[in-house]
């Protein structure tokens, strides 16, 4: 399945507040399927379980809690690196990063019809992920954010406009500094949406985020018609 759709793409990234000690039982554990719960409401396009130190056996479970709560919905789960637990668990595909296997092995692993998202920084690693198989790359960081700057300097609308038309029409997801003031401007230099961690952080704020994305790509496409 393609995340291509004519509404710009909405990605949430959890927060990777889970730990070694987190359990099923955890405050953390049922605060991520809680969200989940409001993301698959709000029709938020993708999620992923972005819970680096889970253990396992931990992950899988969240894994295939979350999948119970996506299928057969307009929202796509996907799995930080773990590729096999992504299978396994029943979710819709995996997010990879630099560190992780390339695309071209996972599609060999596990088939067509697992989804792959692919984290990249620059034009030539998202030209790359394409080539690798990928269905869709996140793009970043676009503007200036704590959690992101072991990856260099923001990239910018600049270099966000450059890639996402080299790439077009394979979808672009911007990442990095998304605020609801710069979702039109992200938009409107070619992305096919965002992803965040702290914009789709809050459960009760999900409808009016997604709300707002597409709201800013229609504006978007109703200038483009002109």
């Amino acid at each position: 399945m393609s995340p291509r759709t004519t509404k710009p793409l909405s990605y949430l990234i959890t927060d990777g507040a889970t730990t070694l000690t987190t359990t099923p039982s955890s405050e953390e554990f049922t605060r991520l399927l809680a969200l989940v719960h409001a993301a698959v409401c709000a029709r938020v396009s993708l999620i992923q379980l972005r819970e680096k130190l889970l253990r396992p056996r931990v992950l899988y479970e969240l894994t295939a809690r979350a999948a119970e709560l996506t299928g057969g919905t307009q929202t796509r789960l996907l799995v930080n690196d773990r590729a096999d637990i992504a299978r396994a668990a029943g979710a819709d595909g995996v997010h990879l990063t630099a560190q992780s296997l390339s695309a071209a092995v996972v599609r060999r692993a596990l088939g067509e019809t697992i989804l792959v998202g692919v984290s990249t920084h620059s034009l030539a690693e998202a030209t790359a992920a394409r080539a690798d198989g990928a269905n869709f790359v996140v793009f970043g960081p676009i503007f200036n954010t704590p959690s992101k700057s072991a990856y260099g300097p923001p990239l910018g609308l600049a270099g966000l406009r450059a890639t996402a038309h080299a790439l077009a029409p394979f979808p672009l997801l911007a990442l990095g500094g998304v605020t609801p003031e710069n979702i039109p401007a992200i938009l409107g230099a070619g992305a096919s949406g965002v992803a965040a961690i702290r914009l789709f952080g809050e459960a009760e704020d999900l409808k009016e985020v997604v709300s707002l994305i597409e709201s800013a790509g229609g504006i978007q496409a109703a200038q483009r018609d002109l």
